[in-house]
C-alpha cells in the first residue's frame, strides 16, 4: 500500500511540475486558462442547464489538455533538432490544429447553449 501512495505522490508532483512549467513559459496556455475562467464564469451566470454547463466546462478543460500536448510535442521536436524539417513542422502543425479543433468544439457548445436561450 505504501508503494501505491509513493507512486501516486510522484505522479501528482510530476503533473504539477508540467502544469507549472507550461503556465510559466507558454503564453497560449495562460491565454486559454483566462478564456476558460471567463467562459466558466459566464456559464455560471447565464440560465443554462446542468448538462450545458458541464459540457462547456469539460470542453474548456480539453482545450487546456490539447494545449499541454501541443507544448509537449513542440518541446520534444525542438529538443531533437533545431534544423528545419518537414516532418517536425507537420508534427507541430498537427498539434496546433488539435488545439484549434478542440477550441472550435467548445465554441460550438457555446453556440448551441446560447441558441437554446433564445
Amino acid at each position: 500500500m505504501r508503494k501505491l501512495f509513493d507512486h501516486l505522490r510522484d505522479r501528482i508532483r510530476w503533473s504539477w511540475q508540467g502544469l507549472s512549467a507550461t503556465w510559466r513559459e507558454e503564453y497560449s496556455f495562460r491565454a486559454w486558462v483566462w478564456a476558460n475562467i471567463a467562459s466558466g464564469g459566464l456559464a455560471l451566470l447565464l440560465p443554462l442547464g446542468t448538462a450545458e454547463r458541464a459540457l462547456i466546462f469539460a470542453l474548456g478543460v480539453l482545450v487546456l489538455v490539447a494545449e499541454l500536448f501541443n507544448t509537449a510535442i513542440e518541446r520534444a521536436v525542438d529538443h531533437t533538432s533545431t534544423d528545419r524539417n518537414v516532418l517536425a513542422g507537420q508534427a507541430k502543425d498537427a498539434a496546433s490544429a488539435a488545439v484549434a479543433l478542440t477550441a472550435i468544439a467548445a465554441g460550438v457548445a457555446w453556440a448551441f447553449a446560447l441558441f437554446g436561450l433564445l
